[in-house]
């Protein structure tokens, strides 16, 4: 077994780099416009949905709803990461008008 021995400030650096480093490859940027939890009648507003639709997806296994503060709240970052990973199904059941924004929004 190797062993390596360095000083606590290299040790700090090297940990600092590594936490920056996975903290940028795994976080979602929410944009400064959108809360960073979201209600249902928000997601609703956001992916222009219908109530139905809204609660067909909020009841998938796979979709990131979090119903611990009594009501069901959406956190943005991982709804955006979920779209991002469904977007076949965004196409057909978004509304056109969260299209618009989308296709706005990312040029």
């Amino acid at each position: 077994m190797a062993v390596i021995v360095m000083e606590e400030a290299d040790l700090e650096r090297l940990l600092d780099k590594v936490v920056s480093r996975a903290i940028e490859a795994y976080a979602v940027q929410v944009p400064s416009s959108l809360p960073p939890v979201l209600s249902r009648t928000q997601f609703m507003e956001l992916l222009d949905i219908s109530a139905p639709k809204a609660s067909e997806v909020m009841k998938r296994p796979d979709f990131p709803v979090n119903r611990e503060f009594g009501n069901p709240r959406i956190p943005t970052g991982l709804l955006l990461r979920w779209i991002d990973s469904h977007t076949d199904w965004v196409e057909q059941n978004a509304g056109e008008e969260f299209k618009v924004r989308r296709n706005y929004a990312t040029g």
